[in-house]
């Protein structure tokens, strides 16, 4: 019998081949070096094929920006961009409309008294014979200004406090925690209308009023934040470097809130606009001859009007639920769009 070769394979051969023989037949890449032993190119995985290990999606879409992934996310409620798109409409009507429809609002008619809707007056006329189209208009910018400026007002205060509260801690805390739950405690509109028919119908003193009694809200969110961001490496590095406690909050906490404190002004337009509502209804709201969309419904206190007139306080009150709905919705699509958790619901 013949001995089995038992060559000892060298550099550049193979282990089992007779070093004097010439390179075999093709057999594929390298085990070893991953590469083809004919050509020494590194195979390349097809993005298309279906290779083990290796994900289609991640290959086959490209990276997606923070900004546009908000952006989805706020699609993804299917009623916040129709919401979006009314609010849009509500505005542009209530700062170009008297642009397009050029009627004096406060302008009184008796001749006009509570006249039906006409070519004339396509909403009809008031108990003074006053348009109540251009009243419309007029009194959507009234009430969207209270709205935000109360919002903006009360958000203001409740990040302010909010930060404070939960960056301090110790006494600070505890203090403007139960101010914070004393506030909570009354009913907010009783208050409101308390201190609305002590300082007399005013639109500043009604933004203040409102502003001022609905950051409770704000401030818990904020403090609940403020108090994780306040263990966070970032922060507590900026700290070790001898960061001044000003620095560190209006630099590194707040701006970290903005986004959930965005969401929360959003939600607190509309009820703001309710509030409004509610106090012109009451005759407490913006003083006469003002107008805004609470106080054309103080018109329909008669049941006379609510029975045979409703172009007198329908068009008001469909521009108010339309509103607070549009807002609504955009404050549900914001909230998806800044915490993913809500969007992947």
């Amino acid at each position: 019998m013949t001995a089995p070769d038992r060559t000892v394979a060298g550099p550049g051969t193979k282990a089992g081949l007779d070093p004097k023989a010439g390179p075999g037949p093709a057999s594929g890449p390298d085990p070893i070096a991953g590469t083809s032993p004919i050509t020494g190119a590194i195979p390349v995985a097809d993005p298309d094929s279906t290779t083990p290990g290796l994900d289609s999606d991640l290959l086959a879409s490209p990276p997606v920006s923070p900004r546009r992934a908000a952006w989805r996310r706020f699609l993804k409620y299917r009623l916040a961009l129709p919401g979006l798109i009314v609010l849009t409409l509500v505005v542009l009507g209530a700062v170009l409309g008297p642009l397009l429809w050029q009627v004096d609002p406060n302008a009184v008619d008796p001749a006009q008294y509570r006249n039906p809707p006409s070519p004339d007056h396509p909403l009809g006329t008031d108990s003074a014979g006053r348009d109540v189209l251009a009243r419309l208009i007029v009194g959507g910018r009234v009430s969207l200004a209270v709205g935000l400026a109360a919002a903006v007002t009360a958000t203001f205060v409740g990040i302010l406090l909010g930060a404070l509260a939960g960056y301090a801690r110790g006494w600070v805390d505890s203090f403007l925690s139960r101010v914070c739950e004393v506030m909570q405690s009354f009913p907010t509109i009783i208050v409101i209308i308390t201190f609305a028919a002590f300082f007399g119908p005013s639109l500043v003193t009604m933004i203040i009023i409102i502003g001022l009694m609905e950051w409770t809200g704000g401030f818990r969110v904020t403090r609940g934040l403020t108090m994780s961001l306040r263990e966070q490496d970032s922060v507590v590095a900026v700290v070790g470097l001898g960061a001044r406690n000003s620095r560190v909050l209006f630099r590194h906490i707040v701006p970290a809130v903005l986004g959930p404190a965005t969401v929360i002004a959003t939600g607190m337009i509309s009820g703001v606009i309710m509030t409004e509502a509610t106090l012109s209804f009451l005759g407490l709201g913006v003083p006469p001859p003002s107008s805004s969309w609470g106080t054309m419904l103080n018109q329909a206190q008669s049941l006379r009007i609510l029975e045979s007139m409703p172009w007198m306080w329908l068009p008001p009150g469909i521009a108010i639920a339309i509103t607070v709905l549009s807002v609504n919705f955009i404050g549900e699509g914001l909230r998806n769009a800044v915490d993913p958790r809500q969007g992947q619901r």
